[in-house]
């Protein structure tokens, strides 16, 4: 009887375990995204995340936590692959900037600027990098998504 009840105590805390990582890997992709101040679709945000486990996740962390020590130069002088969770300064940026930065790469907006990261001009289209970055924003709490809304509407409409 003792045996029993043990059991059932550890597959209780087991499947409350699992509950919580579920809930921590979902825990803030919110319901209503917009970008580019268009309302984003939940299959653009599946696909959104689909691109970005295809595209960004070998640099960026599959749980947009970015590269170790992201702030300091790598040896060849270039900056490691910053997070896009609320603890980079993804959200720091418009829609526009974002935009722009993932379709040219860095040396497109910062000529001269040598970064690992590429342009994604040709590899995906206009839509999948407003999936991808409609995916990212997703999973920003309140207080970041909210932040990064009004700087894109302060910058208006695409360019």
């Amino acid at each position: 009887m003792r045996s029993q009840v043990l059991l059932l105590v550890g597959l209780s805390f087991a499947g409350m375990a699992a509950v919580a990582a579920f809930a921590q890997v979902n825990r803030s992709e919110r319901a209503e995204v917009a970008f580019q101040g268009a309302p984003v679709t939940a299959q653009e945000i599946v696909q959104g995340k689909e691109l970005y486990a295809q595209n960004c996740a070998s640099c960026h962390g599959p749980d947009l936590e970015g590269q170790p020590d992201w702030k300091r130069p790598l040896e060849n002088g270039r900056m490691p692959a910053p997070p896009h969770d609320e603890t980079g300064h993804t959200w720091h940026h418009s829609d526009n900037q974002l935009f722009t930065l993932t379709k040219l790469g860095v040396s497109g907006v910062v000529p001269g600027y040598e970064s690992d990261m590429p342009a994604f001009e040709g590899i995906l289209t206009d839509a999948e990098i407003r999936a991808t970055l409609a995916y990212i924003k997703s999973t920003w709490p309140k207080r970041q998504y909210e932040y990064q809304a009004e700087v894109s509407d302060r910058e208006g409409p695409e360019e």
